[in-house]
């Protein structure tokens, strides 16, 4: 094959890979494409945890994959998780030439696939669209690397800047698409992160809805029966027993501070419970992000008011903010997007525009700190 035949089949697999973006975590969403004598074979993506990775899929379709090319979005693993190793499979298969876009990230496998690989006589290549590849996983990049996922935060605001009246009402600011486009986000979360403000203002389910999502039927389905970890940040444990977060609809974790005793209506709610040293902004958010990243989330939502947003501004701890803005004013008495005390233009938190688009009648703005 040619580079130009090369770029296009792994092209589609890049595509295939999207396909599982709401269902393979806390994998990461790999995309596969076996092809033999100018011919796709098989094609397969990531299923969720526990289901086969992408490479098995593609082998399943093809049946009989002797003699030929595999083109894969992430290095084909090499180790034992809860399947077998891909490279192993791969090898039993008979292709005789792996080309990967990226070398995985995970120090368990790290290049070891690869080598292996080559070890039975494969021919590899390593590389080819890389960067398109890495743009698909970048919250399980960031795990394997620096033990945490990627942070985002949610925040919706009128042109002035104000996210919600002085009275806290805030319902809704943005227009249906908008919130269309949040349900994919949490979507493709493996964490929702809130505060109790939050909660005690709005009563939030932060649960998936596969009606509102905007998909085909069966992707919303599959989407929506893998709802993200529930995270409340309660400090003092002032999370009513019957609030919505606390209900059916996902699995909720609720921190505390270190010390205190769980009431006994809110320790019969189902959630479950873990205890965060306290700092200046409330409870240690480094911690729990700690906690986050040994639980396996890879990408991680926050949807909450000014001060905890503002709070992981600060601590450097936020990777992206993601801004929706509506075409309305709010005035000077409502609240500000971001709880920020500075006092000096240089001490302004310079941002960086990765994308902006109008979703509905509201724009979305994408930025990181730079």
């Amino acid at each position: 094959m040619d580079r130009f035949h090369d770029t296009r089949l792994m092209a589609r697999a890049l595509q295939l890979a999207r396909r599982s973006q709401y269902s393979a975590m806390p994998n990461p969403h790999v995309g596969c494409v076996l092809v033999r004598d100018g011919h796709v074979i098989g094609e397969g993506h990531t299923r969720p945890a526990g289901g086969n990775h992408a490479e098995i899929e593609a082998l399943l379709a093809a049946g009989d994959a002797r003699g030929a090319v595999a083109y894969v979005t992430l290095e084909p693993c090499s180790h034992q998780g809860r399947t077998g190793p891909c490279a192993d499979a791969l090898i039993r298969a008979g292709v005789t030439r792996v080309v990967a876009a990226m070398a995985d990230p995970n120090p368990q496998v790290a290049g070891r696939g690869l080598e292996k690989l080559r070890a039975a006589g494969i021919a590899v290549d390593c590389g080819l669209l890389e960067a398109e590849a890495r743009q698909l996983i970048p919250g399980f990049i960031a795990r394997m690397t620096r033990g945490r996922g990627r942070v985002r935060a949610k925040l919706a605001m009128s042109l002035d800047g104000r996210t919600a009246m002085a009275s806290g009402q805030s319902q809704w600011i943005t227009g249906p698409a908008a919130r269309q486009d949040v349900q994919r986000l949490r979507a493709m979360s493996c964490a929702v992160v809130t505060g109790v403000g939050t909660v005690l203002a709005d009563d939030c389910a932060l649960t998936v809805r596969a009606p509102e999502l905007g998909l085909a039927a069966p992707a919303a389905a599959l989407a929506a029966s893998r709802q993200p970890l529930r995270v409340v940040l309660d400090s003092s444990l002032q999370t009513p027993a019957l609030a919505r977060v606390l209900g059916a609809g996902g699995a909720t974790l609720l921190c505390h501070a270190a010390g205190l005793q769980v009431p006994p209506a809110l320790a019969e709610s189902g959630a479950e419970f873990t205890a965060l040293a306290r700092s200046e902004q409330g409870l240690d958010l480094r911690q729990l992000m700690a906690e986050l990243g040994a639980r396996q989330c890879n990408e991680i939502l926050v949807e909450s008011g000014p001060r905890l947003a503002g709070a992981l501004l600060r601590e450097g701890l936020l990777d992206e903010l993601i801004v929706y803005m509506a075409p309305a004013l709010l005035g000077d008495r409502a609240r500000p997007l971001l709880s920020l005390p500075l006092d000096d233009m240089a001490d302004k938190v310079q941002l960086q525009i990765e994308d902006v688009r109008k979703v509905g009648q509201d724009w979305r703005f994408i930025a990181r700190p730079a």
